[in-house]
């Protein structure tokens, strides 16, 4: 089949709006007409990422309807509507059979080649491939992708909202549901007030903690944090962040530290202010060039657990379905992320937006593929109580 599609076609050019074909789904694959996808920075430094392997396909937060399966396939049928996760697992390996599917390994070979998971392309044009992005590909009015990438959702649930599930509002809400496992009447501290961070601060909220600290350096991303759940904002641009938690916390620092900035210096501070016996969970991922200095002095003493956590811990099955039905119990802040709706023809458009660095990063701008009227305005945030 033809459809239009934005493809990269060199590294650091604006995406061109292009006529492409598609393959019909093999075994284990599904064809999904896109109905919305969001635009995240994952995208934009693929687009300036030299290892990206061009012509390519960008968009890994998808949503929309099954209309074709391949051979095999269990978990959906045609006219599902479904959620797309960039990481499927296998179910058989070590990981996936003790439960941690978010560390099954089979997806990132494909992955890393621009593929599919049998190491071949369903896009092409003139009869020249072109490559896969995160085995989805959702810039795009349709994306062959693997069965187990397909997550239904109830038929309630908004294509737009649905499409951002998929990468910051999972990993968000898993890091501190999943990896952190805040508890009810707990203290949380979010470092990084981000397209993560603040789906941490609703998972934090979700989990019932009593004191949710947003720590960032931009003031407006604090005060937006609020509108999300949290009680308390601290710039640690201007304070000090380990002064600032223990004095918020009787001196002690908080149970779970989450953070979600990607520099090791907030990693640090987060341990500094993290309790005896508390958790800090690294979601944002590091720069290889960094170094990570932890107090050696005592460090047994102190009984404090440093992990990393990819994609949330989530399991998709069970995690996509329960965001969205918290999304439509109204406990869970989805709309207001959408920051602008656009057609595909902007694409370029949403992607410059991150450039700017006075622009409000916690949510998402949606590409709509749907013929019904597009709205630009922007978000407004209400408090979720």
């Amino acid at each position: 089949m033809k459809m239009k599609a934005a493809v990269m076609t060199e590294v650091r050019k604006p995406l061109q709006i292009q006529t492409v074909d598609l393959a019909s789904p093999k075994a284990n694959e599904v064809l999904v007409k896109i109905e919305a996808t969001g635009v995240c920075h994952s995208d934009l430094n693929a687009l300036y990422d030299d290892t990206t392997p061009t012509p390519a396909i960008l968009g890994h937060e998808g949503a929309g309807v099954v209309v074709e399966v391949g051979t095999n396939v269990k978990n959906v049928r045609v006219g599902d509507k479904v959620a797309l996760s960039w990481i499927p697992y296998c179910g058989t390996c070590e990981f996936c059979t003790t439960g941690a599917v978010h560390l099954c390994e089979s997806a990132f070979g494909p992955m890393f080649n621009g593929t599919l998971l049998d190491g071949t392309s369903r896009l092409s044009k003139d009869g020249n491939p072109i490559y896969h992005y995160s085995l989805l590909s959702t810039f795009a009015e349709y994306a062959v992708v693997p069965e187990m990438s397909c997550i239904k959702l109830p038929d309630e649930m908004p294509f737009a909202q649905a499409s951002l599930i998929g990468c910051g509002v999972a990993t968000g809400y898993g890091a501190a549901v999943n990896a952190a496992k805040v508890t009810p009447g707990s203290t949380v501290a979010v470092f990084g007030i981000g397209g993560v961070g603040i789906n941490a601060i609703q998972g934090a909220r979700i989990a019932g903690a009593s004191k949710i600290i947003a720590c960032d350096v931009k003031d407006a991303n604090l005060e937006i944090a609020k509108k999300f759940g949290a009680t308390h904002t601290v710039n640690v641009g201007k304070e000090n962040g380990e002064e600032a938690l223990k004095s918020l916390t009787n001196g002690y620092g908080v149970h779970y530290a989450i953070d979600c900035s990607g520099h090791t210096s907030a990693t640090e501070t987060a341990w500094k202010g993290t309790r005896k016996g508390g958790t800090i969970v690294v979601v944002g991922a590091f720069n290889p060039a960094m170094t990570l200095s932890l107090p050696a002095g005592g460090f047994h003493r102190v009984g404090k657990v440093l992990k990393g956590s990819f994609y949330g811990d989530i399991q998709p099955y069970r995690d996509f379905l329960r965001i969205s039905e918290l999304y439509l119990d109204g406990k869970f802040m989805l709309d207001e992320l959408i920051l602008k709706r656009m057609t595909l023809d902007r694409i370029n458009e949403a992607l410059e937006s991150f450039h700017d660095c006075n622009c409000i990063n916690v949510g998402r701008s949606v590409i709509e593929f749907t013929s019904a009227p597009i709205q630009h305005e922007e978000a407004s945030f209400e408090r979720v109580s």
